[in-house]
């Protein structure tokens, strides 16, 4: 399991600098086809993206740097769109995908014309694109193992799913199954659909906590944890172990409770400045380096109770704890990858 603390991780990318690529790539174009904007993480992930693409068109280390998004969240506009882009003439296409299958074609399609595609957070399983993940599931597994931490006894959990048919909530999904084999003293009552939406999941564990047993635990894939725990505040439950997804909200409400009352508790998610990982990758492969892995792995950030105070204030009020990676941050990723 690969975990970074956000000091560590910003500390990192600080000392690190760009390095100009510009003699193949400068007249290339990428584009970014994203598959849902609706939460905080995902706006974060969008800002980090265009940050950073926009310097590297300003430094002439590419020549274009688009980005489109779909609103619906559904497979076949998504599809339609990479159709688009392949028409007009695009080297390289990142992808924050709806569906790991579903989209698998219009993948090939586009590698087929010779396209670069890397797709990253919601990754395909077309073996022609590249994947730059976090491993979600074991990083899911380690919620239960946090869960077994503090309540050796076990007891209820609630878990808080993400956007259905994405590769991220099948591998959270699948994390917490490996955990629960691990400790079977846990049991989850109950899932919702939160979407990685505060409000959205309020509005999902409200309607159905009147129906459930004593929870000692919240289990949930980030964007979900305040929300959460403005519902059981709402219906006067008590506040079970929420784990939180590195937003400032609900950091800010973990800090505020454990100064009240001493709330414990665990945060961890990806950065949302994977997507600008994505980016350099996508360059890195325009600009000739043929034996970059397919698949690469990303470090999640995680706050702890003795880390979380010193890390808020960094973090802009309605943002996500987000690290932005340069050229060089990438190539150290991607030397790293071929090691292994």
């Amino acid at each position: 399991m690969r975990v970074l603390t956000y000091a560590v991780l910003m500390t990192a990318t600080m000392l690190s600098t760009s390095l100009p690529a510009k003699a193949d790539t400068a007249d290339m174009k990428i584009a970014f086809s994203n598959n849902y904007a609706g939460n905080s993480w995902r706006q974060a992930m969008l800002k980090s993206y265009g940050a950073v693409v926009q310097k590297a068109v300003d430094d002439k280390i590419v020549g274009a740097a688009d980005i489109f998004t779909t609103a619906d969240k559904e497979v076949p506009t998504q599809a339609a769109q990479i159709q688009n882009l392949i028409l007009q003439g695009y080297n390289a296409i990142v992808i924050n995908a709806a569906s790991p299958e579903a989209l698998n074609g219009a993948v090939k399609q586009a590698c087929d014309a010779g396209i670069v595609v890397v797709s990253f957070d919601g990754t395909v399983t077309e073996p022609c694109a590249y994947r730059v993940t976090v491993d979600y599931r074991a990083l899911a597994a380690h919620q239960i193992d946090y869960m077994a931490e503090r309540l050796p006894k076990g007891g209820n959990l609630l878990e808080i799913r993400g956007v259905a048919g994405t590769s991220v909530d099948d591998d959270f999904h699948n994390g917490f199954l490996d955990g629960l084999k691990k400790h079977p003293e846990f049991k989850v009552v109950n899932a919702v659909e939160g979407d990685w939406d505060e409000t959205t999941a309020q509005k999902a564990v409200s309607t159905v906590l009147p129906s459930l047993p004593e929870i000692v635990g919240v289990v949930d894939q980030g964007g979900d944890g305040y929300g959460a725990a403005q519902a059981f505040n709402t219906a006067g439950r008590p506040t079970p172990i929420i784990i939180m997804g590195n937003r400032q909200d609900e950091l800010a409400w973990w800090v505020q409770q454990k100064k009240a009352n001493g709330y414990a508790t665990w945060s961890a998610s990806s950065a949302p400045g994977v997507s600008s990982l994505a980016f350099w990758v996508a360059q890195q492969v325009l600009n000739g380096d043929k034996t970059i892995p397919h698949d690469l792995t990303d470090p999640y950030l995680a706050f702890t109770q003795d880390t979380v105070d010193a890390a808020l204030p960094k973090i802009p009020v309605g943002g996500v704890a987000t690290v932005e990676y340069s050229q060089a941050d990438a190539k150290a990723i991607i030397e790293a990858s071929k090691k292994k």
